[in-house]
C-alpha cells in the first residue's frame, strides 16, 4: 500500500508541476520579470550533478540510472532557490504564491519528519542499510534537512504576514 500511495501522490505532484510551467510558459508569460531573476542555474546544477556521481544507491539499476535519481534528489533540495531568490528581489509575494511555497515547506517538513522517524523507528540503523551504500541514505536525509531548512525562513515570513492579517507577504531586502 505504501509504495502505492507515493505512486499516486507522485503523479499528482507531477500533474501539479507540469500545470504550473504550462502557465508559466503559456499564460502567465508576461508577469515575468527576467531583470530580477538573477540566480545562475550552473551554480545548482554542477555541484548537484557531481554529488551524484560520487554519492549515489547501490542498486540493481543501470549506472546512469541511479546517478539520475541521485541528481534528481539532490536537485529537488535546492530547486526552489532561484524562485526564493526571485521572491527575495521583489520583496511583496501575492498570496496564490506565498501559499504554493508555504505548502511546499509543509510538504517538506513532513518528508523531513518522515526520515526522522524513520531513523529514531529503526535505532539509527535506517542510516546505514546493508547493500544501499553507507553515504547514499544520510546524503538522502541531508537533503530533505537542506530543504527544510531552505523553505523554513520564507515559512517564518508567511506565518508573521498571515498572523498580522496581511494579504500580501513581505520579506526583507537582500543583503
Amino acid at each position: 500500500m505504501e509504495g502505492d500511495i507515493h505512486t499516486i501522490l507522485d503523479f499528482v505532484t507531477l500533474a501539479a508541476t507540469l500545470w504550473v510551467i504550462y502557465m508559466m510558459k503559456f499564460k502567465l508569460k508576461s508577469s515575468f520579470m527576467a531583470d530580477l531573476d538573477s540566480m545562475h542555474y550552473w551554480y545548482l546544477i554542477v555541484p548537484c550533478a557531481v554529488a551524484a556521481f560520487l554519492i549515489h544507491p547501490s542498486t540493481a539499476h543501470n549506472f546512469f540510472f541511479r546517478v539520475l535519481w541521485a541528481f534528481c534528489v539532490y536537485m529537488e533540495s535546492i530547486s526552489v532557490l532561484p524562485q526564493l531568490r526571485l521572491m527575495q528581489n521583489v520583496q511583496i509575494i501575492e498570496p496564490f504564491t506565498a501559499h504554493y511555497v508555504f505548502a511546499l515547506g509543509v510538504a517538506r517538513f513532513l518528508g523531513c519528519a518522515h526520515w526522522i522517524n524513520q531513523v529514531y523507528d529503526t535505532s539509527g540503523a535506517y542510516l546505514y542499510l546493508a547493500g544501499r551504500g553507507y553515504f547514499w541514505i544520510p546524503m538522502v536525509f541531508l537533503a530533505e534537512i537542506v530543504q527544510t531548512f531552505i523553505l523554513a525562513d520564507f515559512c517564518y515570513y508567511y506565518i508573521k504576514s498571515v498572523v498580522s492579517g496581511q494579504l500580501l507577504v513581505r520579506l526583507p531586502q537582500p543583503v
